[in-house]
């Protein structure tokens, strides 16, 4: 095991809180995960709001990003036993069996391993907080809500549909684990500062190159995503106010149309743009899914960037300006 201690002390007892009842003292945090993009915007604001965290991780994505915060170095897919070895640091040589407010799993895709997680954390957290996905929904022709039917993981599920059932049983792993103390986080797609993916960003750089801009579909056809910041705000305020369930976690559709007036808006733009629609798209041999980013037209995903986020945005997630994500997201 390989240990980097922070400057804080972290307690082995934790206060009960009551469902629904935010906590305002500094919560002790287990992240597993932790220093690529959503963890890492999850860990940022955990700090900036005073809490207490550990991480737990392989050390080989941005290692040493958070010099100041606790750092365990271990494979969460071959066993978690160096969490369980591990003493406060306030008292070293003192007794084992650390105990966290909440564990936040934004790195978990195989059901096997986040079963593993599940069983080594089972009274050692009191929530426990999954951050899944929306590929999970089985009908992504029709608007779902969080009770929609989940793909299931099984011999013959066919590839394409293969992470989305993962997560699924890994959703269902937690849920046995943890009951009324499990917090399930659906995203769609994460936009935003240190996005490694090229999906939203291609948009605002190439509106700022100038020029014709060829844009896909049609004005009126929706798109849907969360600033990578309001997730990472959300998944604390469900810790801080013990919300378990189900969240579907991700921005209100908006017209094609309005996104990419505001990439002009923002960059200033000169572009010319040019919309030419799915139908030639798909004739000129155009992936549906993304073949130009954001854009899908496979009739199966017809709803994708129309799903039902009410619940989350009843229970408190908050959402920026789509102007302050794509000036963040350019800088």
């Amino acid at each position: 095991m390989h240990l980097t201690s922070a400057s804080h002390s972290v307690s082995t007892s934790s206060p009960a809180r009551t469902a629904g009842a935010a906590s305002t003292q500094p919560l002790r945090l287990l992240v597993l995960g932790g220093t690529r993009f959503l963890g890492r915007a999850v860990v940022e604001a955990a700090l900036a709001e005073g809490h207490q965290v550990t991480l737990f991780n392989r050390g080989r994505t941005n290692p040493g990003l958070f010099p100041e915060v606790e750092t365990v170095i271990g494979d969460r897919t071959a066993d978690l036993s160096d969490l369980s070895d591990l003493s406060t640091p306030a008292n070293p040589g003192g007794p084992t069996g650390r105990h966290w407010d909440a564990v936040i799993d934004v790195a978990g895709y195989l059901p096997e391993v986040v079963a593993r997680s599940v069983n080594a954390l089972r009274g050692r957290v009191d929530r426990y907080l999954f951050i899944s996905s929306l590929s999970v929904l089985a009908d992504q022709s029709t608007v779902q809500d969080e009770d929609g039917e989940v793909l299931r993981l099984c011999e013959g599920t066919p590839p394409h549909e293969l992470y989305g059932a993962r997560k699924a049983a890994c959703e269902q792993a937690v849920l046995d684990g943890f009951g009324s103390q499990a917090t399930i986080i659906r995203p769609g797609m994460i936009v935003g500062p240190h996005d490694p993916t090229d999906r939203f960003a291609y948009w605002p750089r190439r509106f700022a190159r100038g020029g014709r801009v060829l844009l896909p579909g049609d004005p009126a056809d929706a798109a849907q995503f969360i600033d990578v910041r309001d997730l990472a705000d959300w998944i604390l305020r469900c810790v801080r106010s013990a919300l378990g369930g189900t969240f579907n976690t991700t921005g209100r559709p908006m017209h094609f149309g309005d996104f990419f007036a505001g990439c002009s808006t923002v960059t200033r733009s000169t572009a010319e743009p040019v919309w030419v629609s799915s139908e030639r798209l798909l004739g000129a041999g155009v992936d549906p899914w993304m073949g130009v980013p954001m854009w899908i037209a496979d009739p199966a995903c017809a709803a994708i960037n129309q799903v039902d986020v009410s619940r989350a945005l009843g229970a408190g997630l908050t959402l920026r300006p789509l102007e302050r994500t794509l000036l963040d997201t350019l800088a």
